[in-house]
């Protein structure tokens, strides 16, 4: 058996697309992180650890791997839409439903796509 050790981004500014997380997700950066040394940041959280690193190409295609969040039970997937473009993310794909049912697709601040999901409690 494997564990997943982090979840890794291939970003040109890594700084930025960690701190957009991070606010996203309630993530901590690593103690020893200096954003004015460091080409890589390593964000932690209790069962989520996500890495960023500089690279030199940028990206061109969907990503073949994309994370899926949803809100937390305080919270719906319409706040959460809301709040993350607040923070930088910018709609690519509504797909949300008039029953409730669906997802927005959403990009953060260099591209990479992610979805915005119905949350279980939602459902009821």
């Amino acid at each position: 058996m494997i564990e997943v050790h982090y979840v890794t981004f291939d970003c040109a500014r890594p700084y930025e697309v960690a701190t957009f997380w991070r606010d996203a997700l309630g993530l901590r950066f690593h103690p020893e992180t200096d954003k004015d040394e460091d080409d890589e940041f390593l964000l932690q959280g209790d069962t989520l650890n996500l890495l960023f690193m500089t690279v030199p190409e940028g990206k061109t295609v969907k990503n073949r791997l994309h994370l899926d969040v949803t809100a937390s039970p305080d919270s719906t997937r319409e706040k959460e839409v809301e709040r993350l473009l607040g923070l930088g993310a910018t709609i690519f794909d509504d797909l949300r439903k008039p029953d409730g049912s669906g997802w927005v697709t959403m990009l953060d601040p260099e591209g990479n796509e992610f979805c915005v999901c119905r949350a279980e409690h939602e459902r009821k």
